[in-house]
């Protein structure tokens, strides 16, 4: 843990806390104003916007990978593997060329727009590459996975005498979910999202080639001000704020979910 991740998290630290050369590199002139400039509001907005796209992308995950995750829970043990490895095969495939067949499938040339077309549903191809949308699309895709195993790990393990016990004391399908399988599935659920929400927002690569120049995140704009400005001091700052950042939504996401697992708990005793 030392070297591998305190050592280069305080290498971070202290370059964001240097000062830029002219023509890029380090003074090791120790000053606050990289993080003054991180607060930019163009930087800002960028932050928001991967905060809201890491969000929806975190939200619509859970919606997709908790039915299926519990779908899969319900099979035969037999089947269960069988389904679950197909969960897994895309990532025997290199993410960068997931990525540009998505590109492929969303250009105004590609093959929704042909198929679209082709079945009269519109009469113009639609702008989808380089758009926030094509960014939450393969946000969505890429780790979805990471939404569906977690949750059926939980769901798995689940108890199907408790949910018969719900049916006889007369609870339909919408109490059964809200009082039974989600509050047992909660810990599935806060670990799923926390492997969503946080890798969707420091994405680089997806927005770049998906969001191309209109759809920039921050993960994105780090690595520009790396490679591109050649500021490594201001892109520091912003690579440790958006950890501080990080750290603390997990953290609250964390306390309000075991909160809430207890008041969940404290009721049902009652």
């Amino acid at each position: 843990m030392a070297l591998f991740f305190a050592l280069p998290l305080l290498l971070v630290l202290a370059i964001s806390l240097a000062t830029r050369r002219t023509y890029g590199g380090v003074d090791w002139i120790f000053t606050l104003v990289n993080y003054r400039d991180a607060l930019d509001p163009l930087y800002l907005r960028i932050l928001m916007k991967s905060v809201l796209l890491a969000g929806v992308t975190t939200a619509i995950c859970l919606v997709i990978g908790f039915p299926l995750a519990y779908w899969i829970a319900r099979q035969p043990i037999s089947r269960q593997a069988i389904w679950m490895l197909l969960v897994m095969i895309p990532f025997w495939t290199n993410f960068l060329v997931r990525t540009y067949a998505w590109m492929f499938m969303l250009r105004t040339e590609g093959l929704l727009n042909t198929w679209l077309l082709g079945l009269g549903i519109i009469s113009h191809p639609l702008e989808l590459l380089y758009t926030d949308v094509a960014v939450l699309i393969g946000l969505v895709y890429g780790y979805l996975p990471f939404m569906v195993l977690p949750l059926y790990a939980v769901l798995a393990r689940l108890d199907r005498s408790l949910i018969e016990a719900a049916r006889d004391l007369y609870a339909g399908p919408g109490a059964v979910l809200r009082r039974v399988i989600l509050p047992l599935a909660r810990p599935g659920i806060v670990a799923g999202c926390v492997l969503v929400f946080v890798p969707s927002l420091g994405a680089y690569l997806t927005p770049d080639l998906l969001g191309g120049a209109r759809s920039m995140m921050i993960g994105t704009l780090i690595q520009h001000e790396f490679l591109v400005i050649r500021d490594w001091p201001l892109g520091a700052a912003l690579s440790f704020g958006l950890m501080l950042l990080v750290v603390l939504c997990v953290t609250a996401y964390v306390r309000w979910a075991g909160n809430l697992t207890g008041e969940r708990i404290a009721e049902a005793g009652r």
